[in-house]
Formats: structure tokens, sequence, C-alpha cells
């Protein structure tokens, strides 16, 4: 079915085209229809099917008509994360370049001066983070009056990322009377509790059961060990054997001090990586999201602030450097590749300690997941790795305790020495704390003891010809004599009765006379 016969405007049809896309997913050839009929529509289709192209398109044409007034915008799109709603502000000026709808983007970490402006001048979409749009209406800048269409995209992540109570006092603010389009990956029992409470009526569209796969996706996992340093040389192994098929990729980790020490690591193998999560500055997280997409970068390492919704179509690999805990989230993770169709490849790293994480991952998306062992490392990294201490990814059992010790590179073994450095002088100040202090001996009772051991100057020219140099307590005593002698009076010379002057005898007469050799 081509997009011609969704009823979609010429001037939509005319973006879609420029576009280069000929004929829609599947959630968009059912979703669309009933969107522009104004139904409320609950959407439930796997990552990576189009579902923002999905509400979008229709959404300009439902706009297209009529101007948004200040402070109060005709539509709201609540997105989970910031980069999902820059990725949603993106298709809204791909698709509606040729009409005049205005638009505002809320999130976090952004200039909340020119947000406010925009909203001044008014707009017809309004796309947020729910924290972002909370503040600017607990400051009085937006009302939610007019509003009569609402996109709640990625309910699910929304769930999990504890956003639910802000989105059921958004709605509060709504006009009871207004579209609603409500779009999830899953279908757990709170989201149909969700549903039920924000639609009216919906017409419910879905293109595959919940938490499934993509058929284009050969998805494997790899045994390792749960140290890191296995875990990383694992995971370059990995990367060597798929570099002539890799044209980009995603490494997750678990949590955000991983993905940078994970980054680094590869960085100082030569890999061509950044690093994407949370904890980033905003402008940080979508410059390394813009040289992804362009190429500029082969690899991301991020966390899961990446794995939802992100429109990447080059994909090629996935990497799960840790086992997700939820096993809803590796269905998200491995859904960035594979996309419209095309092949993609996923690796899941798995310890002794991942078992029970990988069992229920197989359960949920109904498939056992092949083992893979990847290859051994080629001549040029064998001696990179010993170069570096590294060791190997699956060493045998008799040397997996006596490697582990060894630290893993020069870096690592640096930090491992600061620290212990830190705790050993930590250690030494609060034992001279806690001991008493001792009685600071004077000049002389230092000498005497000095006498007494040996260790005076001339028992040292006796037996090493070298002076020792004194002590700071004996140095503080000799400067303390020399000032007090040169505080104290000058001794007053004897009077010299003998004088025919008296007392005030002349300093001339006082003075030696040498006296002549010849009398």
């Amino acid at each position: 079915m081509p997009f011609e016969s969704l009823g979609l405007s010429s001037e939509i049809l005319r973006a879609v085209s420029d576009s280069g896309y000929d004929k829609p997913t599947p959630i968009q050839e059912k979703a669309i229809p009933y969107i522009l009929m104004g139904r409320d529509v609950l959407g439930v289709a796997q990552t990576g099917t189009g579902k923002t192209a999905g509400f979008t398109l229709p959404m300009i044409d439902i706009l297209s008509s009529g101007r948004g007034r200040a402070r109060m915008p005709r539509s709201l799109i609540l997105e989970p994360t910031r980069e999902l709603a820059a990725q949603v502000a993106d298709n809204f000026e791909k698709y509606g370049k040729y009409t005049k709808l205005s638009m505002a983007l809320l999130i976090g970490g952004e200039s909340m001066r020119d947000q406010q402006a925009a909203l001044t001048r008014g707009v017809d979409v309004l796309i947020a983070t729910p924290g972002r749009l909370l503040d600017l209406i607990d400051r009085g800048q937006i009302l939610l009056a007019d509003t009569k269409l609402l996109v709640i995209d990625e309910a699910d992540r929304m769930l999990d990322m504890g956003f639910i109570p802000d989105v059921e006092r958004i709605v509060s603010l709504l006009p009871k009377i207004r579209q609603t389009l409500f779009f999830s990956a899953t279908m757990a029992a709170e989201i149909k509790r969700l549903s039920d409470a924000f639609l009216i009526n919906p017409k419910e569209v879905s293109v595959s059961r919940p938490a499934t796969t993509a058929d284009t996706v050969t998805q494997r996992y790899v045994r390792t060990e749960q140290e890191a340093k296995f875990k990383r040389a694992m995971l370059r192994d990995i990367l060597t054997d798929e570099a002539a098929t890799m044209k980009s990729a995603l490494i997750f980790c678990n949590r955000k001090r991983d993905v940078g020490i994970v980054a680094r690591s590869l960085l100082r193998h030569n890999y061509d990586v950044e690093p994407l999560h949370g904890d980033m500055v905003q402008s940080a997280r979508m410059d390394a999201l813009r040289r992804f997409k362009k190429g500029e970068i082969k690899m991301l390492v991020c966390s899961d602030v990446a794995a939802r919704g992100l429109d990447i179509p080059d994909v090629s690999h996935v990497f799960n450097y840790d086992t997700p805990h939820n096993a809803e989230d590796y269905v998200h993770r491995i859904g960035r590749t594979g996309r419209a169709g095309r092949a993609g490849k996923s690796f899941t790293l798995v310890s002794p300690q991942d078992k029970k994480s990988l069992t229920a991952i197989q359960k949920l998306i109904g498939q056992t997941i092949e083992e893979a062992k990847p290859g051994k490392p080629g001549k040029a990294d064998a001696p990179k790795r010993a170069a570096d201490g590294e060791v190997a990814a699956n060493p045998p059992a008799d040397e997996k305790i006596e490697k582990a010790a060894a630290p893993e590179n020069k870096a690592e073994n640096e930090i491992e020495t600061k620290a212990e450095t830190k705790t050993v002088e930590k250690a030494g100040k609060d034992d001279r704390k806690t001991r008493r202090p001792r009685r600071r001996k004077s000049g002389d009772e230092q000498h005497a003891q000095d006498l007494s051991n040996g260790t005076t100057e001339d028992a040292a020219e006796a037996t090493n010809d070298v002076i020792a140099k004194p002590s700071k307590p004996q140095a503080r005593a000799a400067r303390g004599t020399e000032r007090r002698r040169r505080r104290e009076p000058a001794q007053e010379q004897p009077a010299n009765n003998n004088s025919p002057f008296g007392e005030h005898t002349p300093a001339f007469m006082l003075r030696p006379v040498p006296l002549a050799a010849n009398g």
C-alpha cells in the first residue's frame, strides 16, 4: 500500500517522497487512518517499526489549519528522554517543511529563556520531557487548556524511569475532550491500566506480539568471566572477529560508570569509539549522537538512555557488554539493529552470575539464543596485549587465579598504587594523632645524648669522615641560643682605678700597645 492511499495531504506526501520513503510500515499503515479520523489509538509495536512517523505524519495534517496562541500549545508530545524528544523534533522539521507549523522543544540541559521565548510566540506542536514541562508549568509559563491532541510515546519506558506520576499530573491539566495517542513497545499490566485511564474507546493497533525480536537480527551469546578485564578482552575479541562486516555498533552497559571505563579501554586499543550516558552534558550527548549518525565515529558505548527509539538505521551490530537485568531491556537494545528489514547481529557477554538473566531473556522472546565462540586474537593483537599486560579472554583454569591478580594495564596499576599510598598516609596520620607527644630536648641535652651514643661530629669524622647534618630540634635550639645571646646587653668594662682619668679613661688608652722588639 503506498502513502497516497492513507489520506495524507499533498504537502506531507511530497515531504515523505523527498525523504526517500515509498511504502508505509505496518504500524504506519494501521495507525494513520484512525488518527486522521480523530480516534484514540493504542499502538503496540517493537522498536524500529516506524512509530514516530506513525503519529507525526497525521498530526501535521490535522494541525495544518489553525494557529497556536501564546503559551497555549495546540498539541503535546511527551517523551521519556531528551534524545527521543530531539528525534521527534527532527521528524517534524523533515515532514512538515512544506507547512507553516511552529514547534518548540522543551528538554533539560538547554536554555530555559529560549524555550520561554518560543512559547511566548505561540506553538502548534510542543515536544517535551515530563520534568522540564512541569517546571515551566509551575512557573506559569504554559497553559494546557487549549491542547486538543496528546501523544504519550514509549509509555513502558516512562514506567521504568518513574515518570508515570508526572505524566498523570500533566494529563490532569489537559482538557477532558481531546484525542490521545498512546504508544508502547510492550504491554504490561501497568501499561494497560494507564491506557484505560487515559484513552476513550481506543483503537488498538499491533504489528507484533509483546516483547518479540526482529527475525532479521542474528542473536548470539558468549561465555566470559565476571572480572572486568576478562570481559573487556572478550569484547575486543568479538570486535576483531566482526570487523569485516561491522558498519557501526552500539555497546551497552548496565551502569553509567562502566560506560566511561569501557570507552577508555577501547580508546587505548585504538578503537574509534565515544561514550554516551545520562550524566553527560546535553551538548556533549547530542554531539556524540550527531557524529555517530554521520559516520564520524564507528562505535558508541552507551547506557540504556540510548536503547529506546533512537532512529539510527545503519547500526549493524549491538553488543551487550553487560547482560541486562530486565529481560525487556534486551529487546529494546537489540532493536537498535535490524531496522526496516535490514540484517543485524547482536552479541551478549554472559558470566556465570548472568545465567538466570539469560534464561529470563530466552523465556521472554520465546527462542533459544545460540552460543558463539569467538576466534583467538590475531598476531597483530597478541604483541599489543603482551605489551599492555593483557591476558587471554578465556585463560586455562590453572592460570586464572594467578593472572587475575595481575594489573590489566599501566593506567589501572597507577590508580591502584595511588589509592594504596593514600591509605597508608592516612593510617600514618591517624597513628601520629594518637601517639603521645615527646618533650623537645634542649641543645645541651641533645649534645650530651650524642656524646653518650658516640654520634657527635668528632665521632662521625673518625668513622665516616663526614659531619652529620644536625636535626631540626638541634638547629632550632642553636638558633634560639644565638637569639638570646644577641638580646643580652654587653657586659661593662671594669673600671680602671689606676688611670689618672678615673672612670672616664679615654678608649685609646685602654687599647693594647705593641712594644718595640728592641725594648
